[in-house]
C-alpha cells in the first residue's frame, strides 16, 4: 500500500513539474520568444531522452537481476535443460539487438537534436544495407525457429516403450488423473459415458479399462520416463508444471501428449529450496471460466522403489465402484469379478 501511494505522489509531482513547464513555454511565447523556446522545449526533450533511457535501462537490469530466482525456477526434468538452453540462446540474440537499437533510439534524439546551424541530410535509400539487415536476421530466426521445432519434436514425438503412462483430464473447474494397472494399457473412453459416478467416460466394455485407477495427486517415478496423456472434458484448459518445463493444450476431442523424465523427487527439492512445504503442481494457464484460478494438482515424485509400491496399493475404478461393473460382457464382466475379489 505504501507503495503504491509513494507512486501515485511521484506521478503527481511530476504532473505539477510538467504543468509549470508548460506554463512558462506559453506565457514565453506569447512575450514573442518563440524561437528561443523552440530551441530550448528540444534541448529538454532531447535530455529527457537520456534520462529515460539510462533510468529505466538501469531499473530493468536492477529488477532482473533482484527477481532472478523468481522466474527462473530449479529445472526438475532431462528436456528442461534443453528448453531453458533455447530459452536463453533465444534472450540473448534479441536482447542484444534489444539494446543496441534502443540505445540508437534515445541517443540519436539527443544527437540529432534542432539546430540552426545545421541541416539535414538526404538519404533515401541503400540496397546494400536493406539487403543485410533482411538476410542476417532471417538466417538468425531460421536458426531460433529450427533448434526449437527439434526440441519439440523430441518431446511430443512417441514416448519410449516402457514409459509410464498418466492421463490427465481437464474440466471447469478441476483436473482430474487415471492411471493403468499392471499392463500399462488406458481403456477407451466415450464422452457420451460420462455420469457422476463415470467422470472420466471410461468405457468399461474394453477390457484394458478394468484395472485403470484413479489418484487425488500425480505421483511419478524418478528417472524414468513418464507420458501424460492430455484431454479436456469441456472447454479448452492448458496444462502447465512449470519445474518440469511442461506446458500442453487440453483439447475438447483432440488428445495431446508430453512425455518428459523427472530428475528430482519432491523431497530432494524441498531441500534444494530449504523449503518443507514445496510441492509441484500442474496449474492451467488457459483462461477457461471463472474458477479457473484454482485448477491444481499436485505432482509428487518419489524413488521408482517407492513409486512401484504406491501402486501396488491402489485400488480401480471397479473396485471403488462395483455397480461400474453392472451390465458389462460376460468375459470384461469376468476380470471385473476378479478385480472385486483381490485384496
Amino acid at each position: 500500500m505504501y507503495g503504491f501511494l509513494i507512486g501515485v505522489g511521484v506521478l503527481l509531482l511530476l504532473s505539477i513539474i510538467w504543468m509549470v513547464y508548460r506554463i512558462q513555454t506559453l506565457v514565453t511565447v506569447v512575450k514573442g520568444s518563440d524561437k528561443k523556446i523552440a530551441s530550448g522545449s528540444n534541448k529538454v526533450n532531447a535530455m529527457l531522452f537520456i534520462v529515460f533511457l539510462v533510468g529505466l535501462g538501469a531499473l530493468m537490469f536492477w529488477y532482473s537481476i533482484k527477481e532472478f530466482d523468481n522466474y527462473q525456477l530449479p529445472i526438475a526434468s532431462e528436456h528442461g535443460i534443453v528448453t531453458d538452453q533455447l530459452f536463453w540462446i533465444t534472450m540473448a540474440v534479441t536482447g542484444v539487438v534489444f539494446l543496441i537499437t534502443h540505445v540508437l533510439l534515445f541517443v540519436f534524439p539527443y544527437k540529432y537534436q534542432y539546430s540552426e546551424t545545421r541541416k539535414a541530410s538526404f538519404y533515401p535509400d541503400n540496397n546494400k544495407l536493406e539487403i543485410i539487415w533482411t538476410i542476417v536476421p532471417g538466417i538468425v530466426l531460421a536458426g531460433l525457429v529450427i533448434s526449437g521445432w527439434m526440441a519439440w519434436s523430441d518431446i511430443t514425438a512417441p514416448a519410449p516403450e516402457k514409459a509410464h503412462v498418466v492421463e490427465i483430464m481437464g474440466y471447469q473447474f478441476a483436473w482430474e488423473v487415471r492411471y493403468p494397472g499392471t499392463d500399462n494399457v488406458l481403456g477407451d473412453y466415450d464422452y457420451r459415458l460420462i455420469t457422476a459416478s463415470n467422470s472420466h467416460g471410461i468405457d468399461f466394455t474394453d477390457k484394458n479399462s478394468i484395472d485403470d485407477f484413479p489418484s487425488p495427486v500425480v505421483v511419478i517415478p524418478k528417472g524414468e520416463p513418464v507420458l501424460f496423456k492430455i484431454r479436456a472434458r469441456d472447454v479448452l484448459h492448458s496444462v502447465f508444471a512449470p519445474h518440469m518445463r511442461l506446458k500442453m493444450d487440453a483439447v475438447p476431442g483432440m488428445p495431446t501428449r508430453f512425455w518428459f523424465v523427472p530428475t528430482k523427487t519432491t523431497a530432494e527439492m524441498r531441500i534444494e529450496l530449504n523449503n518443507p512445504d514445496f510441492n509441484y503442481e500442474i496449474a492451467c494457464t488457459e483462461i477457461c471460466g471463472k474458477g479457473h484460478f484454482g485448477m491444481r494438482k499436485v505432482i509428487e515424485v518419489v524413488e521408482p522403489e517407492a513409486y512401484q509400491k504406491w501402486i501396488a496399493e491402489q485400488q480401480s475404478f471397479i473396485k471403488l465402484n462395483p455397480a461400474l461393473a453392472e451390465g458389462l460382457p460376460a468375459d470384461t464382466k469376468e476380470l471385473a469379478e476378479i478385480q472385486l475379489k483381490e485384496n
